[in-house]
């Protein structure tokens, strides 16, 4: 264990420290954490990588003292500003959660209250630990929301986690967060669902905090270039177990561990670019718009709309891929629900295989939705928690009359999990078992399991530590080339366009700003919509 370091008045800079900490299912003598130690010191952020269920999250929920029933610490300490969290009661540790140590949570959807507005959700905390009340409360959280990034933040404040993006759940959660000016702030996979450039407004925000309030950070990420971009030092989990930590600059330079290689190596290559295809169009969109009424009043009238999108043009071809990029909140998502016919579109038209999509009948569309399937952004949200892995990928293949039988739906079951690289075990098992990782490439196996000729990506991708994300673009790849399946592919993370896409849309305020060839977007860019995209991206080879 490294000695303390001391500040200039004497006292020690460790915020937090955590030693020898082992957790175990409950019940069972089988090791999920095996004795990790680090300590997290003031005015410096910690980085913990890995991949997707290695206990990156398992040791932040442990520090917090937030395991679920089915894991239990047998080993270790935690200390906090000196204090032993592990042995106050759980009245005193709630008066340090959000005052003294914060957390920033992977799933925002599913840790935002769904029947509170989220500026309530925000004071609420406020009001907890501080004095302050009414306008004053009101006037602080729309000062958070500002912070972070919200978009008109004083109407936002009544607005309910539903009514917003994936993103700008995720901002809230950062608000809420740093709502009470905490002294350590846990921060798992907070920048997950944003956009490259309101990540690089909230890692700036993140690292200026640690500066002027010397704010003590743990930083989960399987970003590389989050790291390499904001991180002082690294520490890599391998089932269970740090198994490297050094220095953002040693480690990116000279990794020692073969794992923490190939975690680098697995990083996409931003030179190699696809060939462009001229294929006969599989999906047609003209002019597509999209409309949301604004209510107001004691009658509700409509006063306005607001166009999430607003006369958008595209063409998808046979085996191609269509990478679709922007900000949060630009009208992406809801594009994509308006090609599935899940959105009432105001104008323009959808054609798939030359047939219209909207004006048709449900029975008319259960063909299209063989054809036509979705990867949603949110896997936890887009499951049912009462099936399991198997039931719900066998799902589609039952309600699409697909015509197998119980047997041959268990054998395609347990083919597609093991081509998202999962074991035929996890069938048995039920979505809060699985972690973000997981859970998304079982996503990606139930889009598969009716063979599908375009399927609609919403940030499939998002979830996934780097080395995951690599096996997983060479599948969906591998199919394309193999099935001739084509892709919409929705996403914030710019990085991977060359390794998938064929053409690229730049999307801003509801309508597509620039559109090209990948190589013609991402090196030749005309729009600086686009250029500012492209900057903000966070690269492992800067300094």
């Amino acid at each position: 264990m490294n000695q303390p370091t001391m500040n200039n008045s004497g006292a020690s800079d460790i915020r937090m420290r955590v030693n020898d900490l082992e957790v175990c299912l409950t019940g069972s003598n089988e090791k999920i954490i095996k004795g990790i130690s680090f300590e997290l010191q003031a005015g410096k952020i910690f980085a913990l990588v890995g991949e997707s269920g290695s206990g990156k999250s398992v040791t932040s929920m442990a520090a917090m003292r937030l395991l679920p029933d089915a894991l239990k610490i047998t080993a270790g300490a935690v200390e906090a500003m000196g204090v032993d969290l592990f042995n106050l009661s759980e009245a005193r540790m709630q008066e340090v959660r959000g005052r003294k140590v914060a957390m920033i949570f992977q799933n925002a959807m599913t840790a935002l209250n769904p029947v509170q507005t989220v500026g309530q959700q925000v004071a609420e905390t406020l009001k907890l630990h501080t004095a302050l009340r009414n306008s004053s409360l009101r006037a602080r959280v729309v000062e958070l929301f500002t912070e972070v990034g919200i978009p008109e933040p004083d109407s936002r404040f009544n607005f309910y986690p539903h009514e917003l993006s994936g993103g700008q759940q995720q901002r809230i959660m950062i608000a809420m967060a740093l709502a009470c000016e905490p002294e350590v702030l846990i921060a798992d996979e907070p920048t997950t669902a944003l956009d490259v450039t309101i990540q690089e407004q909230v890692l700036d925000l993140i690292q200026e905090l640690t500066r002027t309030r010397q704010l003590a950070v743990l930083l989960i990420t399987h970003d590389m270039g989050v790291v390499r971009h904001v991180a002082d030092e690294v520490a890599v989990m391998y089932h269970g177990e740090i198994i490297e930590r050094a220095s953002v600059h040693e480690f990116f330079h000279n990794p020692q561990q073969e794992y923490s290689k190939r975690l680098i190596d697995a990083l996409p290559d931003l030179s190699k670019f696809h060939h462009e295809r001229s294929q006969e169009p599989l999906l047609t969109v003209e002019g597509v718009k999209v409309h949301f009424p604004i209510r107001q009043g004691v009658l509700q009238r409509v006063v306005d709309y607001t166009r999430a999108v607003d006369g958008v043009s595209l063409t998808i071809g046979r085996a191609e891929t269509y990478a679709l990029v922007g900000e949060s909140g630009s009208g992406k998502s809801t594009l994509g629900r308006a090609i599935l016919n899940l959105e009432e579109i105001a104008g323009g038209e959808v054609r798939f295989k030359g047939q219209a999509v909207q004006g048709i009948s449900r029975s008319e569309m259960l063909p299209l939705r063989k054809k036509i399937q979705v990867i949603f952004q949110n896997p936890f949200s887009s499951m049912n928690p009462r099936l399991t892995i198997g039931e719900i990928i066998s799902e589609g293949m039952i309600s699409l009359g697909l015509g197998l039988t119980a047997s041959e739906r268990e054998a395609k079951t347990a083919s597609l999990l093991e081509r998202v690289q999962l074991t035929s075990e996890f069938s048995r098992r039920y979505p809060h078992e699985l972690s973000g990782g997981q859970l998304q490439r079982v996503a990606i196996a139930r889009a598969l399991a009716v063979e599908p000729e375009l399927i609609i990506c919403d940030e499939p991708t998002s979830a996934l530590d780097v080395s995951i994300r690599a096996e997983v673009l060479d599948l969906l790849q591998e199919l394309q080339r193999e099935f001739g399946v084509s892709y919409l592919f929705i996403t914030h993370d710019l990085s991977i366009v060359p390794t998938l896409a064929h053409h690229v849309g730049v999307m801003q305020s509801g309508k597509i700003v620039e559109q090209g060839s990948a190589e013609q977007i991402l090196t030749n860019p005309q729009h600086p919509y686009t250029k500012a995209l492209l900057a903000s991206v966070p690269r492992v080879d800067e300094d």
